[in-house]
């Protein structure tokens, strides 16, 4: 890992100074890593260029990336850029759970909504901001500017998690705001009844909305590897249990898997991608799911 793709990492960006560097520096190195990669053709198509198609005018074809790549992409500009894109971060409590050596959800989160901001503003596309717990807290209509982002990231530097969690009746709120079509990611740990998530989800795609949720979870969350006895507590009401993980951890981790499948089912039937993602990971693998489903809602 170089020093520009060792942005990728959370633990690396953590360390950073302000929210602006820190979506700067990953997106930054997700399109350096873009290069040395078979989604090397996603980078020419960040910012301002994407493939060439029959009928397009020659002179707006980009020689210096032919040249690199071996591959026609031609100049775009800003009117044949409208998609609308907004980022719904869950801000409930249970997002403030971290274990050792791992940031937390929100954190993880919010970092990785400052930089799908930042990448989706560079695209000159527009982006919005949605942050929830049992409602709406904050929102910030799309824009397609990119001196917004300041404001986006402002929003996510100063948001504190707080409150239980009602992902479904937030994203309902959330939909009934969204009067024009448009792309809607979801960072979320999905602590809800998966039913009541399910229909949410369904509310927006009736309404032709496209959908992309990253279901973020902590690593002990999925593997439940705890001590020989610990006490775990409830986040959002405070509760505690003292247990053996070890006698839990298989019936538990079969009931994480049971519970994602069941969420990442429903996505599937209804058309809307769904990754899960774990705090230690790099944000590569994010950043590059949103490139796939931009790629595949604009044909």
């Amino acid at each position: 890992m170089n020093e520009t793709t060792s942005y990728l990492d959370p633990d690396v960006v953590a360390r950073l100074g302000s929210m602006e560097l820190r979506a700067r520096l990953v997106v930054e190195g997700f399109i350096t890593g873009l290069h040395r990669s078979p989604f090397h053709g996603f980078s020419a198509e960040f910012s301002e260029h994407r493939q060439y198609r029959p009928g397009d005018e020659l002179k707006h074809i980009d020689w210096r990336i032919y040249g690199r790549s071996d591959r026609f992409y031609v100049k775009q500009y800003e009117d044949e850029t409208n998609l609308r894109c907004v980022i719904a971060v869950d801000a409930s409590a249970s997002m403030n759970y971290a274990s050792d050596g791992h940031i937390t959800k929100f954190r993880y989160a919010s970092y990785l909504a400052a930089a799908l901001s930042y990448l989706v503003l560079h695209q000159r596309d527009a982006a919005g901001l949605a942050l929830y717990n049992t409602d709406i807290m904050s929102y910030l209509p799309p824009r397609s500017k990119m001196s917004y982002v300041r404001e986006i990231l402002r929003t996510l530097e100063t948001a504190q998690p707080r409150s239980e969690t009602s992902t479904a009746n937030a994203l309902h709120r959330l939909a009934e705001r969204l009067t024009r079509r448009g792309l809607v990611i979801i960072i979320s740990d999905m602590f809800d009844e998966p039913a009541s998530i399910i229909e949410a989800l369904r509310h927006f795609r009736h309404d032709s909305h496209d959908v992309l949720v990253m279901h973020v979870m902590d690593p002990r969350e999925v593997d439940f590897a705890f001590p020989s006895a610990a006490v775990f507590k409830d986040m959002e009401t405070g509760l505690e249990l003292t247990t053996q993980p070890v006698q839990l951890q298989r019936s538990y981790q079969a009931a994480v898997e049971q519970f994602s499948t069941d969420i990442k089912r429903a996505c599937h039937s209804l058309n809307i991608d769904y990754a899960r993602i774990t705090t230690d990971k790099p944000f590569d693998a994010a950043l590059r799911e949103y490139l796939i489903s931009r790629r595949r809602i604009r044909g």
